[in-house]
């Protein structure tokens, strides 16, 4: 039924709580896990883009794929110790546009995303990166709000 599951990632803690659900899944129905990091272009480097700075941008750009691909491939061997059939992805974009662009593009069956419980004038500022994907998709997607963790 679900061969292949999207587990969207952003390099936190919060995030990486879909990670048993989503392999629960994938055990199930001997599905392959897809791992995805969006890249966003930060606020701050846009405007440095403006002014003229492109080659700032494309160094921290580079940085933070490089970053990106080091922490999912991590997370992906972990994954492949236990037998199962994972892939690392990062791509460049908004990330509810890039995840759902993604998934539409790669025949994914399943999304897991977690949110990250803003509410009120967080959610309107910033917005909801798992509400647009549920309302821009057909793809079942399974999303929990995660637990804050102690430290």
């Amino acid at each position: 039924m679900f061969r292949k599951v999207l587990v969207c990632l952003d390099g936190s803690s919060l995030a990486e709580q879909m990670l048993p659900y989503a392999t629960e899944i994938a055990e199930r129905f001997g599905s392959s896990i897809v791992l995805l990091q969006v890249l966003h272009v930060p606020s701050s480097l846009a405007a440095a883009s403006a002014q003229g700075a492109e080659s700032v941008i494309e160094e921290e750009m580079r940085r933070l794929a490089f970053d990106a691909r080091t922490y999912l491939e991590r997370l992906a061997a972990n994954l492949r110790d236990t037998g199962m059939r994972v892939e690392a992805v990062t791509v460049e974009g908004t990330p509810g546009d890039a995840i759902v662009e993604y998934a539409t593009a790669n025949e994914v069956d399943f999304i897991a995303i977690a949110t990250h419980g803003r509410r009120n004038i967080g959610r309107l500022v910033f917005g909801s990166v798992a509400d647009h994907v549920l309302r821009n998709t057909c793809i079942p997607v399974f999303s929990v709000k995660p637990r804050e963790t102690k430290k």
